[in-house]
C-alpha cells in the first residue's frame, strides 16, 4: 500500500461528509491516478482489476512452458539410495543427474 488508511462506510454516510465538507478523500491522489490508468474499471464483479491488469492476466499461458526439445521423456528405474542422493541437493536435482550423466558420457565415450 502507498500509506493511505481504507474505512468503510456506506454511500449516505460519505455523502453526508462530503456535503459537510469533512470528507479525507484525497481527491487530488484519485484524479491522478485516474489520469495514469491506475483507476480500477468500474465492473461490480470485479472492482479492484484494472484495465491493465486484464490486458496483463490476459496474455499469460496456461500449463508449463514449451520444452527445448533436446530431452526426452522416459522411465527408468533407479536405486534408491542414488535418488536420495540427488534429491537431497534440492531442487533442480533432475537437472544436476543430466549433468553427472554426461560428465560420465564424455569421460567414458569411445566417439
Amino acid at each position: 500500500m502507498n500509506g493511505l488508511r481504507m474505512t468503510l462506510m456506506s454511500s449516505q454516510e460519505m455523502k453526508v461528509l462530503r456535503d459537510n465538507q469533512l470528507s479525507k478523500t484525497d481527491l487530488v491522489y484519485l484524479h491522478q491516478a485516474k489520469l495514469t490508468n491506475m483507476e480500477p474499471e468500474d465492473d461490480e464483479d470485479s472492482p479492484d482489476a484494472s484495465i491493465l491488469m486484464r490486458q496483463e492476466i490476459e496474455k499469460r499461458k496456461v500449463g508449463r512452458p514449451a520444452g527445448t526439445a533436446n530431452k526426452e521423456q522416459v522411465a527408468i528405474r533407479l536405486d534408491k539410495d542414488i535418488l536420495t542422493a540427488f534429491r537431497a541437493t534440492g531442487a533442480g536435482w533432475q537437472t544436476r543427474m543430466n549433468d553427472a550423466l554426461k560428465e560420465w558420457l564424455n569421460s567414458h565415450s569411445t566417439i
